[in-house]
């Protein structure tokens, strides 16, 4: 079945050429990496000289960030995602999958200390540039597991194949990197190989049960005005319609979302909390009053809306009961039915997981 955020976004040019881009660079860093790595080997031969290697490599990395540029320019003029200016140079901050996001900005900032320094190795020393080189080892793999959690299409069975040839492209260097010379350093060596060992385990592991799963979009912390907008453009192609029924009640549900905070010049602040559940809900909560002198916000006034992922605004109400991190609200629908909602988040950074519980309120027509 085709995912819902696959149909609203890939009738957009703009859709594909930051998929297209995002690709390209990553078959690209495949390369550069594997080249850094036969140079660090001191791959040569006859036909193929040590100097014709480097000189690929570096111009291979100069491509990856012109091809990195468009990846960005696009995703951020593209309106379906809202990803911000922000997001490019600071982490995790985005509102559109904020975690996965904010590795390929890692990613990113790794591989642009990468190229500055290359371009000034003869100004930064030797040791300095060769430190520095060490995060092409990290720069990698974030950008890989950033494609996976942030793209559209990790099913998509060319993509699949493409990132898989690419892992076992690094994982086939790396060993040959692990091997040459031995036994010198061995310790450090197996050290390395059995964490690169485990590290692929892990990475495998993940993809399996995360975005290879139909319910990653939600899980991966798309917004959920997002998912809905994806739902309907699933329906109007033929796909499977938005869920428009409330599961069974009482119901409790793992959540995942993301918390944003805004401040007027007056000093009110407002914070608004908005996610999904593994059931088939979703959920926003906005919280507003004078900004704390330490971070938060004094609440004054609450809305809060929650329904099924179809109709994510079908009840609204307000904050009952605030305990730090714990929320209880109200809400009703049209008909007058009433729902008592109880939060008990864990905020990290950005990015919100937790619990919600929903049951009739006493009384109501539910």
């Amino acid at each position: 079945m085709t995912s819902a955020s696959t149909v609203i976004t890939s009738t957009t040019p703009l859709w594909y050429a930051t998929r297209a881009t995002g690709v390209v660079a990553l078959v690209l860093l495949t390369m550069s990496l594997v080249l850094g790595i036969l140079i660090t080997v001191r791959f040569a031969t006859e036909r193929w000289p040590r100097f014709v290697t480097i000189g690929i490599h570096r111009n291979l990395s100069l491509l990856v960030l012109a091809f990195l540029s468009v990846h960005i320019g696009t995703a951020l003029l593209d309106s379906y995602a809202p990803v911000g200016w922000f997001s490019l140079v600071i982490p995790f901050v985005s509102a559109y999958r904020p975690l996965w996001l904010g590795l390929g900005t890692v990613a990113f900032d790794l591989l642009l200390a990468l190229t500055v320094t290359s371009l000034l190795r003869s100004r930064v020393g030797h040791r300095t540039w060769r430190a520095v080189h060490w995060a092409a080892y990290a720069c990698w793999p974030l950008a890989v597991v950033h494609g996976l959690g942030t793209g559209t299409d990790p099913k998509a069975p060319a993509i699949l194949g493409l990132t898989a040839v690419c892992v076992a492209a690094v994982v086939a260097a790396a060993a040959w990197r692990l091997v040459s010379g031995w036994p010198v350093h061995r310790g450090l060596r197996l050290t390395a190989g059995a964490a690169s060992a485990v590290a692929l385990i892990a990475a495998t592991a993940w993809t399996a049960s995360g975005p290879l799963k139909s319910d990653w979009a939600a899980r991966a912390g798309t917004p959920p005005a997002l998912l809905a907008r994806a739902n309907g453009a699933a329906t109007a192609n033929g796909a499977a319609g938005p869920v428009t029924a409330l599961p069974a009640l009482p119901l409790t549900t793992n959540i995942t979302g993301s918390i944003n905070t805004a401040t007027t010049a007056s000093g009110q602040s407002s914070v608004t909390i908005a996610g999904t559940g593994s059931s088939p809900v979703a959920f926003q909560v906005v919280i507003s009053g004078p900004a704390l002198p330490g971070g938060g916000v004094q609440m004054s006034s609450s809305r809060v809306t929650f329904g099924p992922s179809g109709q994510p605004g079908r009840y609204s109400g307000a904050v009952t009961g605030l305990n730090g991190p714990d929320i209880t609200a109200s809400v009703t629908d049209q008909t007058g039915a009433a729902l008592r909602l109880t939060l008990n988040l864990t905020i990290n950074g950005p990015s919100v997981t937790g619990t919600l519980n929903a049951a009739a309120r006493s009384g109501s027509n539910e």
